[in-house]
This record gives C-alpha cells, structure tokens and sequence, in this order.
C-alpha cells in the first residue's frame, strides 16, 4: 500500500536496563519512520516492553520486589530513554496493558475453539535464559547456544498450538514471498528450519511454577507462554480487532529484531497469525548483533554497552551516524569507541562539519549573510545538483533495501562534491574582482542549495544537526513533505538572511586508557613460509577481477557463489558469507589466483581463488584497490 508505514522494534524483555543493541533497533526504526513522515506517508511506529515470564518473576524475588513493580521500574527506563535518543514512536506499549491481555485472550481462545489449541505432556531441556525448551540436537555442546548454559530438564502437561499444522504453508508462503524474511540469508536460514518436521509449540506454563502471567481463557490453572503472548503485541498496539489503525497499517507492517529472535518471529508468529485469520505481516527484517571484545554483545554475558554514556559522552547526533553507519543491516558489527571517534572526526567534524561552516562563512562575507541572487548558470554549475538528483534516488533505493550505511554514503558523496567544488571555483578569488561579482553569486547560492538538500537527507539520521543547518539556512520550519522540496533545484528563495551558528561537530580529542591500550596489543603476525624461486612465484597468475553476481550458497553458512569478469565470465566460490552480504560485493573490484587448479565446493566449480587477508576486527577483508583498475590486468 502506497503512502501507508508501519514499523516495530520487538518489545524488549525488561529482565536488565536497556543497552546498545536495544538502542540500534530502536534508532534504525526511528530513522525510518522519519524518512517515511519526510516522505508524506502516513506513519505509525511501535515499540514498547515485554514484561511476564519466569525471568522476570527471578529478578523481582531476587530484587526483593513484586513482578509488577519490577516490571513497572525497568519499563520506564526504556520509555524514559527514547526521548534521549530522538526516538519519535506513536505508541509504547506494555503486555501488561489491560488492552493487550484482553486482546490476547480473545487470541487464544478463537484459535482454541477452531481446534488448534490442545492439552499435552511434554519433557525437555528448558533453559530458562530463551523461556523455551530445547530439543538434544539444538544444545552445543549439552549448552544453550545462545546463553551458554546447561537447560534444566523438565517434565510438564501443558498446552500446545498446533504450529505443525501450517508447517507447508508457510513454507509456500515464503516461498511465494521472496522478500518476506530479508536480507535473504535469513530467509534461507528459516527455510533449513522448515525442512525438519515442525514440532507443535508449547504455550503455557502451570501455575503451581509460574503465576506471572496471563491466564487462559479456558483453563485457569495455566498462565500464556511468553512468545504467545509478547508477539500479539504488534495487532494490539494498532487496536486489533476494529481499530482503524488495524485496519490502515497492518497490511504493511514491516517488523525489526536482531537475529536471535528469528525463529519465534519466522515461524511461530506467521502461523500464529494464521491460525487466527490474520495475514501475515509485509516483512521481517532481521539484523547481525554488536560485538563488544570479540563476542555478542549480551546482558547474560556482561558486556553491554549503555547507550546513554556514549550520547551523553559525545553528543547524540554522532551516537546515531555511528550507528548507522558502522553496521551493514544483516550482518554483525563490532562496537569500538575508537572506531567511533575516528568516524565522527573524519566524517562528521571534517566533512559535514567543514563544509556547512565553509559555505556559510563564505556567504555571510561575500553575500552580506543573505542568500545571494542569481542570473545566469555556467555548465561547471551542473555537478550539484545533478549530483544531488543522483543521491537522491540512491537514497530511496537504499531504505527500500535498508542498506543505512549505502544511504549515508551516498549523502557523503554529495558533501565531498560539494568540497572539491569550492576548491575548483575558488570564490576567495572570485571575490577579489568585483566584476565577477554575478559569477561569485553563482558559485555561493549553489553551495547553499547543496547544504538545504544535505540537510534533507541527513534528517531521518541525525535530525538535531539537520535542524541547525536548516536553520543557519534561515529556514525555520521544514514543510511536512520535505522530500518533495529537494526533487527541483532552486528552492531557496534570494534574500532570505542566513543565521551563523557554532560548529556542528567539534572534533573529539580520544585518549584510551592504559588498559585499553593494552588490550590492543597486537598478536604477532604469522611465520613466514619457506621461500620460493621467483620461477615459482611466476606460476602465479594474480588477476583483477570485478564481481557481476554474488549470492549465497544454499545450505552453507560461510560460502558465496561469485559470477566474476576477468575478461572472461567465470564462477568462483568463497568462504566469506560470515564477512560480507552478496549486495556489498556487486561491482567491487578484487584480486583473483585465476590459474588455480578448478575444485567443487557444495557441488559449485570454482575455477579462482580471491585474495582476502584478516582484519584488526573480528573478521575478514577482501583486498581491494584505492584507485579503479583495469579488468582482467595482471596484477604485478
């Protein structure tokens, strides 16, 4: 449905205070929705909290607290922070709203009465961590995989949905859907779920173990499962049933998580959905986790990062680029705080930062603080805005895909453009002759128009700086449909009083302490290999390659299947699906062993081996070129 958005981060479980990965979610949400309201859509944006289930119920008694008023304390920190962050939901809501227990029970008592609700025994590993059990071949090692804990063993009559039931039709679905799950890897992963045989869900607990729940409509004895009752929240917030806003946003209802919560929202949600005769939502757009020190960032682990220290550190505005920037939506990032420093110096101090302070210093010095007036344009006064038109659409295409990081630099090229061309018309000197007065005025109302459309399109990201330059630009208030206004050229009006203002960005001076310093020692490199004759080496064709396709291997977790051009089209196989999406690598330019021996990886030939080498963060890196070189020459 067109002009119609609906977003949601899933509802956080408050069994511990917020932290960065809850914050991202939130923010890539935040941004969407902005984009979405700057676009003219009408927009809806959801989030809130998840509050029942056994932790929960550990955490009050080890409080010393009630559940209710543990929930109550924990949910106001997540409710508190999203304003701090410039978080701009419609809705929050809370499982322990009356409206949502009520919705529910109406839930589970219609897919009850349709059969597909049923009283069981069941026994298995519970690990208490997921609030769910696991079967022996799920466990690593006897372990939760994602707590690293040993589950009890537990032995239970309950009450089970028949999830088995839509087991082929979701697969049709997905099926049928290719962009329901995305990026595709979880599509695909969800697939492998499906091929085993789908065991039925067990939805409730007794309440001779767990009270902190809510109750089922047809047995009293029995509290909800925390999966069937948190997922229910997304129809609930928009006033499932009969609510106009069902009605007008669930058709397009495009769901967040990050990657452990997956299954639940891959699998049990859409056949919960059916089973009570609702469609299914548009998409489910899973993101990879932020590692801190090498692994997953977690609350069980310990190593969380507060989103509050870093924006209250260092301004919220750079806390959100970072954000959006550093992380490739559907793979894993690593979080370092000097990593951070070194983007807002380069990206936000030196390039946008010193771009709105050039332009706006030249226009009050030359220009009297007014935007100037314009007669005539030169062709070198193409680049802008042709620049600006080409951004624009790349933008748009890179929030349909949610490629964030592919948006901003995109964005970033303009203000590099932007940059050099003030450095290639020199109005410092056109100003020396004051009959090139007209053509000085040309140049300086064409950086401006470039700064109200930068301003534009940084505004879903980092809306506080967008605001300032808009306002340096002496526009007060944006009109509603902003987007609109950057799709001609031209839309300053002459005259119009500019404001100075201060540095957007100051640059951050960053001093690790001794022990993070320490920490990043690095290991020493590997021993040389024996040495070969330069004959040998010769043997070694080394060729530039650009890749034309790339995808991943079915079945596989770390191999991507390239269609490479190095004067001839060949395919070759590579294990680096744990490092790169296949969208990152279209159209780069690498290196190839291109006489390698062919091999059969997963039944693909693969006739090359690319070279790749390992990064100071956890991962790796293809070898690439600073300049763009030739395809299919030797590398030397």
């Amino acid at each position: 449905m067109e002009n119609i958005y609906y977003v949601t981060t899933p509802i956080y479980y408050v069994n511990a205070s917020p932290h960065l990965g809850h914050a991202y979610t939130t923010i890539v949400a935040d941004v969407l929705a902005r984009y979405h309201r700057l676009s003219g859509d009408q927009t809806f944006f959801l989030t809130g909290t998840d509050e029942h289930g056994d932790k929960i119920a550990e955490a009050a008694e080890k409080s010393g607290v009630t559940p209710k008023a543990y929930a109550d304390r924990i949910s106001s920190q997540f409710r508190d922070l999203w304003p701090k962050l410039a978080v701009t939901n419609d809705f929050f809501i809370r499982t322990t709203d009356n409206a949502h227990i009520e919705t529910v029970q109406a839930i589970l008592r219609k897919v009850y009465d349709a059969g597909d609700i049923y009283f069981g025994h069941y026994e298995g590993f519970y690990c208490v961590g997921c609030e769910r059990f696991y079967t022996e071949k799920e466990l690593i090692d006897g372990k939760c995989p994602d707590h690293q804990t040993e589950p009890e063993f537990r032995k239970e009559s309950n009450y089970f949905f028949r999830m088995s039931k839509y087991q082929d039709w979701l697969i049709s679905h997905i099926k049928a859907h290719p962009d329901f799950i995305r990026p595709e890897r979880y599509r695909n992963e969800v697939l492998s779920f499906l091929r085993e045989p789908l065991e039925d869900l067990c939805i409730s607990r007794p309440k001779s173990r767990l009270t902190w729940g809510i109750s089922l409509p047809f047995d009293e004895n029995y509290v909800t499962y925390v999966w069937f009752d948190a997922l229910i929240n997304y129809i609930t917030g928009i006033n499932y049933p009969d609510g106009e806003n069902f009605r007008k946003f669930w058709p397009v209802a495009q769901h967040l998580i990050a990657k452990d919560i997956l299954k639940p929202h891959g699998i049990y949600w859409p056949t919960m959905l059916k089973a009570a005769g609702i469609e299914p939502y548009q998409h489910l757009n899973v993101h990879g986790y932020w590692n801190v020190d090498q692994s997953k960032m977690s609350k069980s682990i310990g190593n969380v990062v507060r989103p509050l220290d870093l924006k209250d550190k260092y301004g919220l505005d750079p806390f959100r680029y970072y954000l959006l920037r550093e992380m490739v939506f559907g793979l894993d990032s690593s979080f370092s705080e000097e990593g951070f420093v070194q983007r807002v110096n380069a990206e936000l101090a030196n390039d946008l930062g010193n771009l709105v302070s050039r332009v706006t210093s030249m226009a009050m010095k030359f220009c009297q603080g007014k935007v100037p007036t314009v007669s005539e344009r030169t062709e070198n006064d193409r680049i802008l805005p042709d620049t600006a038109f080409k951004v624009l659409a790349e933008v748009k295409s890179s929030f349909r895909e949610l490629t964030f990081h592919k948006a901003l630099m995109s964005i970033w090229d303009l203000i590099g453009t932007a940059n050099r061309y003030i450095v290639e018309q020199e109005p410092w000197t056109l100003a020396k002759d004051p009959s090139k007065q007209a053509r000085l005025n040309e140049v300086i109302y064409s950086l401006l128009e470039t700064l109200r459309v930068i301003a534009v399109l940084v505004a879903p990201f980092i809306p506080g700086s967008a605001e300032k330059i808009m306002a340096q630009l002496g526009i007060a208030k944006p009109e509603e449909e902003i987007f609109k206004s950057i799709r001609t050229w031209g839309g300053l009006a002459s005259g119009q009083s500019l404001q100075r203002s201060e540095a957007l960005f100051p640059r951050i001076d960053y001093k690790p302490d001794t022990a993070e310093i320490e920490q990043k020692i690095p290991a020493p490199p590997p021993p040389i290999k024996p040495e070969v004759s330069y004959e040998d080496f010769e043997k070694i064709d080394l060729r530039v390659a650009r890749i034309l396709e790339a995808e991943i291997v079915p079945k596989s977790a770390k191999l991507l299947k390239l269609k490479i051009d190095i004067g001839e089209e060949r395919t070759v196989v590579a294990g680096i699906a744990k490092d790169y999406a296949p969208e990152q690598l279209v159209g780069k330019s690498i290196v190839i062993v291109a006489n390698l021996k062919p091999a059969k990886l997963m039944g693909i030939e693969s006739r090359g081996m690319l070279l790749a080498t390992d990064t100071t963060a956890e991962g790796i890196t293809v070898l690439a070129f600073d300049r763009e070189p030739r395809t299919g020459s030797k590398v030397r």
